[in-house]
């Protein structure tokens, strides 16, 4: 195999349920890619914020989430081909079971219409542990659901060495698959979760090293060269009748854009000229897609990292605030003990800085935040009201969010966007209407102004692009008025 296919090749490790190892193999392959001096990009496909961190850390470049309900087909294609055509190879990582979309009984919003989508070969993950000839009927039940023959190959993970050398022939002698390997069970290498998915990569102190060990246990029990030769077979056939994800995507002419820079008025110029927005980016403060910090580069924000937890104040000379989600219940004490930078929040936002605030950083912007063991902790006291750990899952899943008056959205438009939280506000909003597609349910939320979008919901902002140009106009409004 060549180290550059001449293709965007790539593969989706899926799995027939959520708990299968996908997250640990993922992180082994890109380990064993990388070591083979390839150069990798990583996908996860749905809305999940920690699994692209630990392909970041491992790989050491962003991980973008690709996700058919935020995105169309096209949009999926543009997407993966805008950055996996610098990279010889792209993994991708399935969400939940491969058919598992909304509400868990649609296949949309699916690992498999991702693969649909971009015409890329799934590997099957199945967690054999414990089980003997009924993995057979299970394998054979997916690939009878799978009519575009998606499925290439399947590893047998938490098994041993002698039973997939005894079971392998006899699946590859029943069904129209190959057995690529099989993973150890290993309790060294288990990812500890909480209620939110995966504890984050910078809470396992040894994660390099399970990673490393985890692609040596690869490269020894998975047939690597094997998955590369179906990877690069099937790309190159697919891509002769599809593109394998693959399609053209316009670039600009670098003459024809200075010439339309020159002949831009001064009062355009000023238009676009960046503005500083700071974004909360610490340890409390991680959940970003990528593609909503890219969105707002691209119209013209200048992005400022800053930390809520260790920095004293905002940064100077800023135009907006981003507080994004992660974990501040994990800190809350710290928080509170940040006061300097508490207050600098609360006087730039009743000085009306224009702000976004999602989840966690919703959750910083309350009076309150108390935790399940009954403590309580104060936050930056800009929304009157308590945010509290209430024992179980509140909101969960897709939603498509509507303003009740346009301010950051066109009249009738929505964004959509994705809820996972324990935590309940006594000050919720109800200045937009949330819409879950499956099942079809309704209800109030967000704290909206003109300047201000406060609530739970994780938004994707290349949805509506109107939302982040609202937000930047209005960041430079408040330049000017500075």
């Amino acid at each position: 195999m060549s180290s550059k296919f001449d293709t965007n090749p790539g593969f989706i490790l899926a799995a027939p349920k959520s708990g299968s190892g996908k997250t640990t193999l993922t992180s082994a392959f890109l380990q064993a890619l990388k070591d083979r001096g390839l150069r990798v990009q990583a996908f996860k496909c749905g809305p999940d914020y920690i699994d692209p961190m630990f392909h970041r850390q491992i790989i050491g470049v962003n991980s973008k989430n690709l996700d058919p309900y935020f995105s169309d087909r096209d949009q999926l294609r543009a997407l993966y081909a805008g950055e996996a055509g610098e990279r010889d190879i792209a993994v991708l990582e399935g969400a939940m079971g491969l058919y598992d979309g909304l509400g868990g009984i649609s296949e949309e919003a699916s690992a498999y219409q991702v693969a649909r989508a971009l015409h890329l070969p799934v590997i099957l993950i199945v967690d054999a542990h414990g089980m003997g000839r009924s993995v057979i009927p299970l394998l054979a039940g997916f690939l009878q659901y799978d009519p575009e023959m998606l499925i290439r190959g399947v590893i047998l993970n938490r098994t041993t060495g002698g039973f997939y050398e005894s079971i392998a022939p006899v699946i590859e002698r029943e069904l129209p698959i190959p057995v690529l390997g099989y993973f150890p069970n290993d309790p060294s290498l288990h990812l500890e979760s909480r209620h939110l998915g995966l504890k984050l990569p910078g809470e396992i102190d040894d994660l390099r090293q399970q990673t490393q060990k985890a692609a040596g246990m690869l490269g020894e029990c998975v047939q690597i060269d094997r998955l590369l030769q179906i990877t690069e077979a099937f790309c190159t056939d697919e891509a002769q009748q599809y593109g394998c994800g693959t399609d053209p995507v316009e670039t600009p002419c670098p003459e024809a854009d200075a010439k339309e820079a020159d002949t831009m008025t001064e009062d355009a110029k000023t238009t676009q000229r960046n503005v500083r927005i700071a974004v909360a980016t610490d340890e409390a403060f991680c959940f970003y897609y990528e593609d909503n910090l890219k969105l707002l580069e691209k119209l013209g924000a200048e992005l400022v990292c800053f930390s809520p937890l260790h920095d004293e104040a905002l940064p100077a000379d800023i135009d907006g605030l981003i507080l994004g989600g992660g974990y501040p219940e994990l800190y809350a004490g710290q928080l509170e003990q940040n006061e300097s930078m508490r207050q600098s929040i609360r006087e730039a936002l009743l000085g009306d800085l224009p702000s976004l605030a999602e989840c966690g950083g919703f959750m910083y912007l309350h009076e309150r935040l108390t935790l399940r063991d009954g403590n309580t902790y104060q936050m930056c006291g800009v929304l009157p009201g308590d945010c509290t750990d209430i024992g179980k899952l509140v909101r969960f899943g897709y939603i498509a969010v509507t303003e009740k008056k346009a301010c950051f959205l066109p009249e009738g438009q929505s964004i959509r966007g994705h809820e996972f939280h324990y935590f309940d506000s006594s000050a919720n909003g109800g200045d937009c209407t949330a819409e879950k597609p499956v099942p079809q349910k309704k209800w109030d939320c967000m704290h909206v102004t003109k300047r201000h979008w406060w609530g739970f919901p994780h938004l994707y902002y290349p949805s509506n692009e109107a939302f982040g140009e609202h937000f930047l106009a209005e960041a430079r409004d408040f330049r000017r008025s500075e």
